[in-house]
């Protein structure tokens, strides 16, 4: 591996490392928010899991969905908590006591130090509802909306003008063209509120949607000038015995953000557009759907237990190897983020009235997020190849390098199941790098996960220091492993 700083990739944007927290499942009650919980704060937010918020490092949280925004009325959530309606969600056949509305969420928002990215309905609402949302949470006052809140205003910039409008899950499902022409008119009446804000177009919910580039096409030809990001949506998981297959399907998100930009530009180009569209990478993870019975087959009830997987260090792998990828695109990816933060497939789980802890995917989120700030490199790799089921042949080593003013940290996984590898890094065009420290995610057992009995169960390990020498650095990855190599 080469890595030579004339060849730039692109400034890394802190908000590619975000999360997610929506009204689903336990992501919020008894999630983010319990207040008969010992370590509540005085607005009934847990202490503990505020403190692996920020642990974890996202610097911004999409909310408050999701499939949950397509049916919301945000107007339930204002006002004195004690008078505000229980509603049915529809999404995920919940009830809804909108005990956490608009102002909490952004007083918890404050507390963990996180931006606010903000989603409004396209489902079964629209324009009035969006330009009124956005006259409450960001004009100063004088106005019905803004004097309803009172205090200061919240300044959100980043809005999404809906979600997965083009799934027939989604409550109000739309044509691509349908959507268009209510996105364009959306973003029109909220920039006249607020001429400040930055708006994300709702790109397809996954490649594997069978309108595809069509719906990316139509969408952004229509409003292309009216907004900012186009978003993009992926889901991974391992296929029965098909390991191989998961440790790689990285590569499909290279290959689904190239199609999602070339798109982009394809429109840019016939419209004679100057601006480029970026990407709002704003749902991702590692998720096992096989095993999710769907919406329609759940019970009614408050806060139920839903898609809590647990992760083992194999998906944590793969978690870090998708961070890869969206930083090796980071000239186009701007912002990301991991669905979703507690409980629902999430990094971090919690126990009502009890504990919480780190999964494994934890690890390598928090990682690449504190130390892959600055430019994107993109180094030249010489690695062998493995046939896969899914992917075809791909390479058994993954990586990428980010430069700052402190040296280049090295992220980078080792694909094979069974094999260490031996890496050679040429750093010779960095003359001044002569310390390097390995941290590595790995383990004996590929299956080992993280429990409320026993949280630290698969946690970063520090391996001896690799020596820089003439410029050239050699590491060994373990097996199965995601690597960071810190530079300096």
């Amino acid at each position: 591996m080469t890595v030579d700083p004339a060849f730039r990739v692109g400034e890394v944007d802190p908000r590619l490392y975000g999360s997610f927290v929506e009204h689903m499942g336990r992501c919020v009650y008894t999630g983010i928010y319990e207040p008969g919980h010992p370590t509540a704060d005085e607005n009934g937010f847990r202490r503990d899991t505020a403190e692996l918020v920020r642990e974890l490092g996202a610097p911004i949280v999409r909310y408050p969905g999701g499939n949950f925004v397509s049916g919301y009325r945000w107007e339930d959530g204002i006002g004195p908590v004690g008078e505000r309606p229980t509603r049915l969600d529809l999404a995920w056949r919940s009830l809804e006591t909108n005990h956490v509305g608009i102002g909490e969420f952004m007083t918890w928002a404050r507390t963990v130090g996180v931006e606010p990215m903000m989603a409004v309905n396209l489902g079964t609402r629209g324009i009035d509802a969006a330009r009124s949302l956005v006259e409450y949470c960001n004009l100063p006052g004088g106005t019905y909306w803004s004097d309803l809140r009172g205090g200061d205003p919240y300044g959100i910039k980043t809005w999404c003008l809906g979600n997965e409008l083009d799934g027939p899950w989604q409550i109000g499902h739309k044509t691509a063209t349908e959507y268009a022409r209510l996105a364009l008119e959306t973003a029109k009446a909220m920039r006249q509120v607020d001429p400040s804000i930055e708006l994300v177009a709702c790109g397809s919910s996954g490649r594997q949607m069978p309108t595809f580039g069509s719906w990316e096409a139509t969408v952004l030809g229509e409003t292309y000038d009216a907004v900012d990001y186009v978003s993009m949506h992926g889901y991974y998981q391992q296929h029965g015995d098909d390991r191989d297959s998961f440790l790689a399907c990285a590569t499909d998100m290279d290959h689904f953000i190239d199609e999602v930009v070339a798109t982009a530009d394809h429109v840019r180009a016939v419209g004679r557009h100057s601006k480029k569209i970026n990407i709002s990478f704003d749902e991702w993870n590692v998720w096992y759907q096989s095993r999710f019975a769907g919406e329609t087959n759940l019970e009614i009830e408050e806060a139920p237990h839903l898609i809590e997987d647990v992760y083992s260090v194999t998906d944590a792998v793969v978690v870090g190897n998708l961070l890869i990828s969206l930083l090796r695109h980071a000239d186009r990816v701007k912002i990301g983020c991991q669905a979703q933060l507690v409980n629902v497939i999430a990094t971090i789980m919690t126990e009502p009235g009890g504990a919480a802890w780190r999964q494994a995917s934890f690890h390598p989120y928090a990682l690449t997020t504190r130390y892959g700030r600055g430019t994107v490199l993109q180094p030249a790799i010489t690695a062998p190849m493995h046939e896969t089921a899914r992917h075809g042949e791909v390479p058994l080593l993954d990586a990428v390098a980010v430069q700052s003013d402190a040296g280049v940290v090295v992220f980078a996984v080792n694909r094979s199941q069974t094999e260490p590898m031996t890496l050679d890094v040429d750093l010779r065009a960095l003359p001044a790098l002569s310390q390097a420290a390995h941290t590595v995610i790995a383990d004996d057992d590929p299956d080992a996960v993280n429990t409320v009995q026993e949280p630290d169960r698969v946690t970063p390990r520090s391996l001896d220091d690799p020596k820089v020498d003439g410029g050239r650095l050699q590491v060994v990855l373990p097996a199965l492993s995601w690597n960071m190599i810190r530079i300096s």
